[in-house]
Order: C-alpha cells, then structure tokens, then sequence
C-alpha cells in the first residue's frame, strides 16, 4: 500500500471514529446537548482534530443525518418486495412508523431539526437524502396509478398529500401531542387513524 492510499484510509478510519464518538453521545444525551468539545473528549482527541473533518456541528450532524436515512431506507426494503403496489405503501406506512417509533432521536435529527439542512444551505447542496426516499414513495404511488388504484395522475402530489399524513401522524406522537389520549390510547388512535387514511385513499384518490 502506497502513502497516498495509507493516508486515505487513515483519514476514513478517523472520519468513523469521530462518527460512531458523535452518534453514541447523542443518541444517549439528545443533539442539541452535545457538543465539539464532548465529542472531541469521548474519543480522546482535540476539537480542532474533529475540525479538520467537519466544518462545524451541523456539518457533523448532516453526516450523521445520513446515516439515519440509511436505516431508514433499510427498513423499507421488506416493503419494497411486496407484488401489490397498494400493500406495497400500506407496508411503507406502517414502516416509516416503526422507524421514527424506534429511532426518535434519528428521525428528528432527518426530519424536525434544521441544522442538516442549514449544513447543505452552506454548500447549496440538495437534499439528495430526503429526495431518495421520497423518490421510493412516489414510485410505489406511480405503480398504484399504473394498475388503475389511484385515478389521479400526478404521483408527486398524491406522494406529498400521503407523506404529509403520515408524517403529520408520527411528529404529534412523538412530539407529545397527543397527550389528551390515555398513553395506552395513543398509539391505538394513530392506527385507527392510518387505517381509515388508507381507505379513504383506496375509494378516492
């Protein structure tokens, strides 16, 4: 192995270190707690190391927001081996559920936090993350439309209106919103309210 590529592969071993240090702190303490100088102490180097990797904390915080769409994706995939397209975005559904339901601090740091999304701001970036995964919903609801379930003909809009839902759904709970049901309630009502979306949109859309 050459110097060039010993340096390159130290570099990525550092890049994970500081990944895994971040991502374990602030899973444990919540990401606004965190900071350069904590991570920095949890994995035993200065914060001016951490800072020849990554430009600030959202810039950090944009890697590991990543890192949630991975998981996130992952746990779409059983979905996407579904033959019907309509059990197909049910499956999505209850999926997108599981995984905000499972990983909180995740699907805020993706969907609620501004600091990824001020890190691209910096760059002008596009979201390339969120377009992917949103790419996945409107080409299961352009199936739908090709096999005569929906009538609409704009699949982004049709996606948009369910991913608003769904998503509508998931940040009250975990939000706390939903606190004027009985806890044993709540997870109960955000079903029953799924159930009744996805028939609505099976006789109308």
């Amino acid at each position: 192995m050459g110097i060039t590529e010993r340096k390159e592969r130290e570099k990525e071993e550092m890049r994970k270190l500081i990944l895994e240090g971040a991502q374990k702190l602030f899973l444990e303490n919540g990401f606004e707690k965190v900071s350069i100088r904590n991570i920095a102490d949890a994995i035993e180097y200065s914060p001016a190391t951490i800072y020849l990797y990554y430009k600030d904390k959202n810039d950090l915080l944009y890697a590991i927001h990543n890192i949630g769409f991975q998981k996130m994706i992952t746990e779409f995939q059983p979905a996407l081996n579904l033959e019907d397209p309509f059990d197909r975005l049910v499956e999505l559904g209850r999926r997108y559920f599981r995984f905000a339901f499972e990983n909180p601090e995740f699907f805020d740091l993706m969907f609620i936090m501004t600091a990824p999304i001020d890190a691209m701001a910096c760059r002008e970036d596009i979201w390339d993350e969120g377009k992917a995964a949103f790419g996945i919903l409107v080409k299961c609801v352009q199936d739908c439309i090709d096999t005569g379930v929906f009538k609409t003909r704009d699949a982004e809009v049709a996606s948009m209106m369910i991913w608003s839902m769904v998503h509508g759904n998931t940040a009250l709970f975990l939000r706390k919103r939903l606190e004027m049901f009985e806890e044993n309630r709540r997870k109960e009502v955000m079903e029953e309210a799924f159930n009744l979306f996805v028939e609505t949109i099976r006789r109308g859309l």
